[in-house]
């Protein structure tokens, strides 16, 4: 693969916010080839009102960054394949990356070549994280899904993804990835 673009998506919450805090989620999706992801998550919400990670943690992996406000994608393998990667984000500039043989099965933690780069902007009204990842080594496909899990000052999560296609929040449902643009 070595497609380039550029394309602005929205991501949709799992249940209407109850609480009024987060008003939209956007992604910037940059540049997806073989060597490398580019992307932007701009959370638009009451970002005082939110429990979100201090940045000035170690730049690392870390597991189980999705209990808390965290920001992901989900690229397949090969086309129609099964198997897949979750890359995962959080605003600490910590970070993860998992390989799946299928549905929920049998997760590998990887370590790439290059740690991504996670850069992050908080405002009162806006938190944007530009992330660049080195994906050379990994093989992939255009399939993708993208989400995020996002943590109230109540500690409530909410679940955005551009398609929720289970009964309960499940962003690594298949039929959750969707056409790369």
């Amino acid at each position: 693969m070595s497609s380039r673009f550029h394309r602005k998506v929205s991501l949709k919450p799992f249940a209407p916010p109850q609480n009024g805090i987060v008003h939209a989620l956007d992604v910037h999706l940059q540049e997806l080839t073989q060597e490398t992801l580019s992307l932007r998550y701009t959370l638009h919400a009451e970002v005082t009102r939110l429990r979100i990670p201090a940045t000035t943690r170690k730049p690392q992996h870390t597991d189980e960054l999705w209990k808390h406000t965290c920001f992901e994608m989900f690229v397949r393998k090969a086309p129609g394949a099964t198997a897949y990667y979750e890359l995962n984000f959080s605003p600490s500039t910590e970070w993860a990356l998992y390989a799946f043989e299928g549905y929920h099965k049998n997760p590998v933690s990887i370590d790439p070549a290059r740690p991504p780069q996670i850069r992050v902007k908080r405002e009162r009204h806006r938190l944007q994280l530009d992330i660049r990842a080195d994906l050379s080594g990994l093989p992939h496909a255009g399939d993708m899904a993208l989400a995020a899990v996002i943590e109230d000052e109540n500690g409530t999560l909410s679940y955005w993804a551009l398609k929720h296609a289970a009964p309960e929040p499940d962003f690594h449902h298949p039929d959750s990835f969707l056409p790369q643009p």
